[in-house]
């Protein structure tokens, strides 16, 4: 079984993990899926291991706050990519302010030790069995996540900066 495109890779997908496929889509030829948190190192090894799949490659793990979005107000993102088919994927997982915790893929990837150590030092995401879970760019001894989109940006006083052209309504802040 030759994997070709998109939309073979989300068949395969779903076909394997169903339920735990909670939403996709295709946007800029890539394939966008949220999964359900606590299965996405699962995905993400069967994903690599996969001898036509073949996802062999970490591009990047990002963190985002939404905080409008009641029980899915961080986002953990994995930029993924098979270089023997040519086919970019990002995984989703949405996690409650509450329970900022998801499980690492170092054992997976070398290279996401220092990518989730920079999306727990900006935005406070643990990532559990880390190696060596501490700030990266930040002081140690910060008590806040300079990313979240939990404080206002400048001083309210100025009036050259305004936090809406910064994705910020000032009536929530």
């Amino acid at each position: 079984m030759e994997m070709q495109n998109n939309q073979d890779f989300l068949a395969a997908i779903q076909a394997q993990f169903g339920a735990d496929v909670l939403a996709h889509d295709i946007a800029f030829d890539i394939l966008n899926i949220e999964i359900t948190p606590s299965q996405i190192h699962v995905v993400i090894e069967w994903l690599q291991q996969h001898p036509t799949l073949s996802v062999n490659y970490l591009t990047n793990i990002a963190g985002i706050h939404y905080p409008e979005s009641a029980g899915r107000e961080f986002a953990v993102v994995y930029q993924l990519h098979s270089w023997k088919n040519n086919i970019r994927l990002r995984i989703k997982g949405y996690l409650p302010k509450e329970n900022l915790h998801i499980a690492t893929v170092t054992d997976l990837f070398a290279g996401a030790n220092w990518m989730e150590r920079e999306t727990y030092d900006f935005f406070g995401i643990c990532f559990d069995g880390h190696p060596d879970l501490r700030r990266i760019l930040n002081m140690e001894d910060m008590d806040y996540f300079p990313m979240r989109k939990e404080y206002v940006l400048e001083d309210a006083t100025r009036e050259d900066k305004d936090d809406r052209f910064f994705g910020r309504n000032n009536n929530e802040l």
